[in-house]
């Protein structure tokens, strides 16, 4: 994938769902995986030629794992000319030293979303916008079939009253395979995830079971992929035009 590649995906999924309004103040959450990268690419090259002019702040919330190291974002960063900021927290000490979590990953992310919301807001941020792609979304539908029962998976864009914010997932249409070859070509600094269940929950099972699925039957991913944005999900918005 190119970056003209990259930013027509990009405003094709921010255009039909509406994302991205006249001045707002777009905080990017950076894990420093190839996602969130690739993020924080498609909205600098956007910021240069959307019609709807916005800022962006780059966030990162550090968990405190041992080897924590993100040099190589921040010097990226500063060539987007993107101010960026890391939040230190003792997250991975609460819940794996403290609380011993055996299903670590819910009580994780509940406080790394809070830790972000919190200093986004800080930071003069209404807007934040997540690194999902195609794969995580038909993923999260899989897992919500097996383990709950229902057709759902996550809105392309969200409003949080909670903390009165908006929540965009700009990379919708882009498969993960294509933010793959992205990363390559344009050599991103992808930073180890640190985390010792990494690769051992059940949204791997999920991504292995997809990855079966769309070999034994191809096309089976887009197929699911249409069922879900046509699907009427509950709390979803309508594309642009379609009301």
């Amino acid at each position: 994938m190119t970056l003209q590649q990259l930013y027509s995906y990009a405003r094709k999924a921010i255009d039909d769902y509406d994302m991205i309004q006249e001045g707002d103040k777009i905080a990017v959450g950076i894990s420093g995986g190839k996602d969130s990268l690739t993020l924080l690419y498609a909205l600098c090259g956007l910021q240069k030629f959307y019609p709807k002019k916005f800022e962006l702040e780059a966030v990162t919330v550090d968990l405190g794992f041992e080897g924590f190291d993100m040099s190589a974002v921040e010097t990226l960063c500063k060539e987007l000319g993107v101010h960026y900021t890391i939040i230190h927290t003792e997250i991975s000490k609460i819940v794996f030293h403290d609380r011993k979590e055996k299903n670590p990953c819910s009580l994780c992310a509940k406080m790394r979303k809070g830790a972000l919301n919190e200093a986004i807001k800080e930071l003069g941020c209404h807007t934040i916008a997540y690194a999902h792609h195609k794969d995580d979304l038909i993923e999260t539908m899989l897992l919500s079939l097996i383990f709950e029962g229902r057709f759902h998976s996550f809105s392309p864009k969200t409003y949080l009253d909670r903390m009165d914010l908006n929540l965009i997932r700009p990379l919708l249409y882009i498969n993960e395979t294509d933010i793959i070859g992205f990363r390559n070509k344009y050599k991103l600094p992808v930073q180890k995830n640190p985390c010792p269940v990494d690769g051992y929950t059940k949204r791997e099972d999920a991504k292995n079971l997809l990855k079966q699925m769309n070999h034994d039957y191809p096309g089976t991913k887009e197929r699911m992929f249409t069922a879900i944005v046509n699907g009427q999900i509950s709390g979803w918005p309508p594309k642009k035009g379609e009301f």
